[in-house]
């Protein structure tokens, strides 16, 4: 009876070591972590997202200052650009329109060269003292148009508030409507500029 007794006991003792093993096993296969654990965790990748929207925001502004920086030189390229445009503008004006100061200074001396040569001829002077006048008259004239000066066209021409001052108006029967139909003072054009419009009578 005791040999059987003890060979229950042994059973049992095998039994119990055995589901022992087995717990400890099925501890070891699936571990649990703790609730700390998984708390940690959360707050490192909450961090993690926060750190990405503050880059992506900082790369943004830096994005739209970058944007402003080429916009602004862009415009000062461009500002640049102009100046230099209107430098070199006024530059070949300056160069083409060099002689206009003097010329505008001649032009009352060349008035009264022809006013001159008008009167002589009316009061009979000597054909010397004419010769002598127009001699200097066609040297300044040859003169001034070397340096590009073109009288404007007047006496039986359209009216031009461009080319022509209207300082009169009256009645001729033998001209048009708005011609110009006297000139009391002789325009001209220097190149391409007028630089003394003509003073005329136009024909209503």
């Amino acid at each position: 009876m005791t040999i059987e007794k003890n060979n229950t006991t042994y059973e049992e003792l095998d039994k119990q070591n055995s589901e022992n093993v087995e717990l400890t096993e099925e501890e070891t296969v699936e571990p649990k972590f703790s609730e700390a654990a998984d708390q940690s965790i959360d707050i490192e990748v909450s961090s993690i997202e926060e750190e990405l929207v503050m880059l992506k925001e900082k790369n943004s502004q830096l994005e739209k200052k970058l944007e402003e920086a080429d916009n602004r030189n862009l415009r000062n390229q461009a500002d640049f650009d102009n100046f230099r445009r209107r430098t070199r503008l006024e530059s070949e004006a300056g160069e083409k329109y060099r002689a206009q100061k003097l010329i505008l200074d001649i032009l009352p001396a060349l008035d009264n060269f022809e006013r001159a040569l008008i009167m002589g001829k009316e009061n009979s002077q000597s054909d010397s003292m004419l010769q002598g006048m127009e001699m200097v008259y066609r040297g300044l004239v040859d003169a001034l148009t070397k340096e590009g000066l073109e009288p404007i066209e007047a006496v039986g021409k359209e009216f031009d508030p461009h080319l022509h001052q209207a300082v009169m108006q009256g009645e001729d029967e033998n001209f048009g409507s708005n011609i110009v139909i006297e000139e009391f003072q002789k325009g001209y054009i220097l190149k391409d500029r007028v630089i003394r419009p003509s003073m005329v009578k136009v024909n209503q």
